[in-house]
């Protein structure tokens, strides 16, 4: 499991004084590029390679609150990859001083290439990086049927 120790800042609280939504987001966005630094997949090595990462959703549990000047711990850990590791999914849990468990998020996205904007597996080298990631117990093997299970279609306004 990969984890990364945060301070609540003012900032980050909201109207009720506790962790605001976004800070949960912006928490986790931060984990997960410092996990794909730490595991090869830099800024360079992604510029180089022409793909970046995608949301396709994030579905966030609370469980408990968080105030600020509280020290928190973001885990990270892979919960699923396609082959060609186009696709991934990523769980984050938060924790306080007392290992409480505070809120769970799961992630699911996608590489893109920079320059087609289209979905795009990983290279061969990166891939074999991907492959090493710390997995979950229930790790899956991700299809694109796996990305349709949520059955949202965009709903266009009508003008």
């Amino acid at each position: 499991m990969y984890t990364k120790d945060f301070e609540i800042r003012w900032s980050d609280i909201d109207a009720n004084r506790h962790l605001a939504n976004s800070a949960y987001i912006n928490y986790m966005s931060h984990t997960r590029t410092a996990f794909l630094q730490d595991h090869g997949f830099s800024l360079m090595a992604l510029s180089k390679a022409g793909i970046g990462p995608v949301v396709f959703h994030e579905h966030v549990h609370y469980f408990k609150e968080a105030f600020l000047g509280q020290p928190i711990t973001v885990s990270l850990e892979v919960s699923g990859l396609s082959e060609d590791g186009m696709f991934f999914k990523f769980d984050h849990n938060f924790y306080n001083s007392k290992g409480q468990n505070l809120a769970f998020c799961e992630i699911v996205g996608a590489w893109i290439n920079l320059e087609t904007r289209k979905l795009t597996g990983l290279s061969a080298d990166l891939l074999e990086m991907a492959n090493k990631f710390p997995k979950t117990e229930d790790f899956k093997v991700l299809t694109k049927e796996d990305m349709r299970l949520h059955g949202r279609l965009p709903k266009d306004l009508k003008l």
